[in-house]
């Protein structure tokens, strides 16, 4: 006799479970504080805006380092979250695949980040086993007007001369 079929719900609340422990396996993203929304298989990834992340008071404007942080971020979750979820019944909150690594990364400042929250979604150019290339838009108020925007080349964990060092 054969297992029940999940519910929706209880797919739901694993595909939820396993996101956040992707996104808590990113030290950085906790010191930042960045959070990822999941609606469907689209992420949006959420900068709080904290005073700490200004880096020029004058203007006010959030710090570059801040901004290429959460991009990076932002396509590297976006990475994993699609390597896991192309095989849905292999999604184990408990055992996550390991995360990209960054071969490079490139950031277009195209005006400054503003003192409020900011949000941000890649989209994953090609993925193949060894290689990877994802493009990334911030915005604050308007999807429209993204204040930068990134393009990220990563090795993807396995692949050939992906070891751990």
């Amino acid at each position: 006799m054969s297992a029940a079929p999940e519910s929706a719900q209880s797919r739901k609340e694993r595909r939820d479970a396993a996101l956040a422990a992707l996104v808590a396996g990113v030290p950085y993203a906790r010191f930042l504080g960045i959070a990822i929304e999941r609606r469907g298989d689209e992420l949006t990834a959420l900068l709080p805006f904290q005073p700490s992340l200004i880096g020029n008071p004058l203007i006010p404007a959030l710090h570059g380092g801040a901004t290429a942080a959460f991009l990076e971020v932002t396509a590297i979750i976006e990475l994993a979250w699609s390597a896991l979820i192309e095989d849905e019944a292999a999604i184990d909150p408990a055992r996550l695949p390991r995360m990209p690594k960054t071969i490079d990364f490139s950031i277009d400042y195209l005006r400054p980040g503003l003192p409020r929250d900011a949000y941000a979604r890649a989209r994953v150019n090609r993925s193949g086993r060894r290689f990877a290339s994802v493009h990334v838009e911030a915005w604050q108020d308007s999807r429209a007007r993204p204040f930068a925007t990134a393009t990220g080349h990563f090795l993807m964990p396995g692949g050939a001369g992906a070891g751990d060092g």
